[in-house]
């Protein structure tokens, strides 16, 4: 029996750990071969890469610094040398400051947006490019773009831009029925929530827990699948309702 994502090749950036490997298991559940793009964490990618191989599924690990557009194009490249056609790109690779904005530095400045912004912006532009039509694009932005949180103007600020860049592409991309959506997780339970966090995000959900991971990954999964061909230029919230 055919699964969802059966003869579909993803690429999800940022994927060794947290949502986007959740991600990257999901879609290779339903048949996809997924490309585990990763940074530095080269022994989660490749340990990720060999369960889901040993499981039946296709993948590999990819490392590429996506803050660098030369890296991306090599990204792409090798997906395609790899799979073939690229049906579904997931732009998930971030990073995280905790600062006030007054002792933010211009290092800190370039850091975050080098990677959340600018990187998202030349992954959004060469999937244009290289996706097959009917194709998913999804960008996982943040649910803090709606509320206010102190310490983290340079994370919300770049999550901001990215979410106006999935607005134009998709109307950029619907003549050929390809979908671009924002997805923006609450209180996740990822390395990137502060420990200060947690107990306040356990309290304002109206669920009473923090998300895992696999929370955000079956809303991603829903996007990249067929049932979510009629949405598109939206950022859906998969944050338990804290936002």
């Amino acid at each position: 029996m055919n699964s969802l994502l059966t003869n579909k090749t993803a690429l999800v950036t940022g994927a060794s750990r947290g949502i986007g490997k959740a991600m990257a298991l999901k879609l290779a559940d339903e048949g996809a071969a997924v490309v585990i793009n990763y940074i530095k964490s080269k022994n989660e990618a490749d340990l990720l890469a060999a369960s889901i191989n040993e499981k039946g599924g296709r993948a590999i690990a990819i490392q590429a610094d996506v803050s660098k557009p030369g890296e991306i194009k090599r990204l792409f490249d090798e997906t395609e040398q790899a799979f073939g056609n690229i049906d579904i790109v997931i732009a998930n690779a971030a990073d995280a400051i905790v600062k006030p904005l007054a002792n933010c530095s211009e290092e800190d400045y370039d850091r975050i947006f080098n990677t959340n912004t600018k990187g998202v912006f030349f992954i959004l532009q060469e999937a244009a490019k290289r996706i097959r039509d009917n194709g998913r694009i999804i960008v996982t932005s943040t649910g803090g773009t709606k509320m206010f949180f102190s310490e983290t103007s340079l994370y919300l600020g770049s999550k901001g831009a990215v979410e106006q860049f999935v607005r134009v592409l998709s109307r950029e991309l619907g003549n050929r029925k390809i979908t671009v959506n924002a997805l923006s997780p609450g209180f996740t339970d990822t390395d990137l929530l502060p420990e200060r966090d947690r107990q306040v995000a356990t309290d304002m959900s109206p669920l009473k827990r923090i998300g895992d991971p696999e929370d955000v990954a079956e809303v991603a999964l829903f996007l990249a699948s067929h049932a979510g061909r009629w949405i598109t230029g939206q950022n859906i919230g998969a944050g338990g309702g804290v936002f």
